[in-house]
């Protein structure tokens, strides 16, 4: 754990800014491939682009879904989707409904997730949870939801809001998830130390705009 190839291969590198081009969509992909990343995340609107630049390797293309709130309407997520899969996406990063969460409306969150994986089936779905906005009881009763949902991944962050990924939530997603959900680490992770640190503590995947320094200070 930490090598150079290893550290590579937990990396989502990011760009999911209001202001990417095709451009910087491009030098993202040739990133990916140049570092041996996981995969790229980016907004959906790029999907097609990058699959097709990186469609002779192994590297995922990851997109959002609700992003950055989550409070679309469900028919508004479902088109978001499926549009993502018709275009390539191989995973999808899920924004919960956060407002709904938060009123205590549990079922309405539960069945919105549910909804959307059943609609989407044979892509890896990861749900975003927002942490900086839940307390520790929220935070169990969120691995629950998630748990409930079919996702694969619970993702701690959107990196919009004034935190991110900490490790003491990781820990705690990893004790109550046990062993259903993976853990996507997402928010403020800008170096390698911090990446390291998540990984040891049970993530999975690292989401960052910054894999290229991670894995040069890594080595």
């Amino acid at each position: 754990m930490g090598s150079y190839l290893n550290i590579s291969k937990y990396i989502e590198q990011s760009y999911l800014k209001p202001d990417g081009t095709f451009k910087k969509i491009e030098e993202l992909c040739n990133e990916a491939v140049k570092y041996n990343f996981y995969g790229i995340c980016i907004n959906p609107f790029f999907v097609k682009f990058a699959k097709d630049l990186l469609k002779d390797t192994d590297i995922k293309v990851i997109t959002v879904v609700g992003f950055p709130l989550g409070a679309n309407k469900l028919k508004t997520k479902l088109i978001e989707a499926s549009s993502a899969v018709n275009d390539g996406a191989d995973e999808l990063d899920i924004v919960w409904n956060l407002g709904a969460f938060k009123s205590g409306n549990f079922s309405y969150v539960e069945e919105e997730l549910k909804t959307i994986i059943y609609y989407t089936q044979n892509v890896t779905h990861k749900i975003i949870v927002e942490t900086h906005y839940l307390n520790e009881e929220e935070k169990i009763k969120g691995v629950e939801i998630v748990k409930n949902s079919g996702a694969e991944f619970i993702k701690t962050s959107t990196g919009f809001a004034p935190t991110g990924a900490n490790l003491d939530d990781i820990k705690l997603f990893k004790k109550f998830a046990e062993g259903v959900l993976k853990i996507k680490a997402a928010g403020g992770i800008k170096d390698y130390n911090t990446a390291l640190k998540m990984i040891k503590a049970g993530a999975d995947r690292i989401g960052t705009s910054s894999g290229v320094k991670i894995v040069n200070e890594g080595v």
